[in-house]
């Protein structure tokens, strides 16, 4: 059965019976593309022992495909009236909605509500209609995040889940494409966003989506971006906050040369040290002075905070 939430006409029709128009703000662009979505669900390669997470499921498309495929869903979404349509058209699918902002709600909470529907017991029955087989048991502790984030809270949202207490063990997010680029940057183009991710799991570029693949129409291309959570930190360092202090401190005047910009940078976050400090910080980190900021890696960055943690 083809997914029937990719038809235009059903979409203006689900919007104009729910009196919803599209905001920017809300991040209501609805896919549209089959090509897209293939990729997305492709890259979350899901099986029936799979517990997932969706943030913003809209009108249903991706939620419609992870339901055949996934144990169970958990979908998010903030939108009262798509919540409650969402609850119709999917009846009797391994499904949880939760009637939230996702930014308010911590990742293991969302597991939790999943548990407390006894789905996480080996062997539990459910009534499967016409979705996928009852999982043989479903695995909270590797749960995994796929969605179709607004772009309003993508890095909000990255941020929220990989720096949880509960990170899901894979991500695959459609966001936009500048945002997918800089994710992924490479040193030389590196940037605090970069980082944050980077840290925790490895980013890949699956597969570049146009904005005429959603309704209505962006007004930038978006991008499949799948996240594989590390065994451990790409840095081991005795406080991850710490060590993104300086990071941003190196990145409020990124443009400009490190051993100029880094005391101002902590001056300016409530850290004051001596240019000769940051120099010599620099230096023990291997860094010549006259870099930028998007050059330096998380290993150079960790030295650099390792010569600092003192003054902080």
């Amino acid at each position: 059965m083809e997914n029937p939430y990719l038809d235009p006409q059903r979409v203006r029709a689900a919007l104009r019976s729910l009196d919803l128009r599209p905001t920017r703000g809300m991040g209501q662009n609805f896919l549209i593309d089959g090509q897209a979505l293939a990729s997305i669900v492709g890259a979350a390669d899901l099986g029936p022992a799979d517990l997932v997470v969706e943030v913003g499921p809209g009108l249903g498309v991706l939620t419609w495909e992870l339901t055949r495929r996934a144990g169970h869903v958990v979908a998010v979404e903030l939108d009262k009236r798509l919540a409650s349509r969402l609850r119709d058209e999917l009846p009797g699918a391994p499904l949880t909605i939760v009637e939230a902002d996702v930014l308010r709600v911590a990742p293991g909470d969302l597991l939790a509500q999943a548990a407390d529907q006894r789905l996480m017991t080996k062997g539990e029955s459910r009534s499967a209609g016409e979705f996928g087989p009852a999982p043989f048991a479903l695995r909270p502790s590797s749960y995994k995040l796929v969605a179709n984030l607004p772009y309003a809270i993508t890095s909000a949202v990255l941020r929220h889940f990989l720096e949880s207490a509960a990170p899901p063990a894979l991500s695959v997010v459609l966001v936009q494409l500048e945002v997918a680029q800089r994710i992924t940057a490479a040193p030389g183009d590196l940037s605090v966003l970069a980082h944050s991710v980077q840290i925790y799991a490895e980013p890949v570029m699956v597969a570049k989506v146009p904005a005429a693949s959603f309704f209505p129409a962006p007004a930038v291309d978006s991008a499949v971006l799948q996240i594989r959570r590390r065994a451990r930190l790409a840095v081991e360092v005795d406080s991850v906050d710490r060590l993104f202090r300086v990071i941003k401190a190196g990145f409020l005047h990124a443009r400009k040369q490190l051993g100029n910009s880094l005391p101002g940078g902590l001056a300016a976050l409530g850290h004051k040290i001596s240019r000769e400090q940051a120099q010599a910080a620099l230096a023990s980190a291997g860094i010549d002075p006259q870099r930028r900021a998007e050059t330096v890696t998380l290993t150079e960055w960790a030295l650099v905070y390792e010569s600092l943690k003192s003054s902080l």
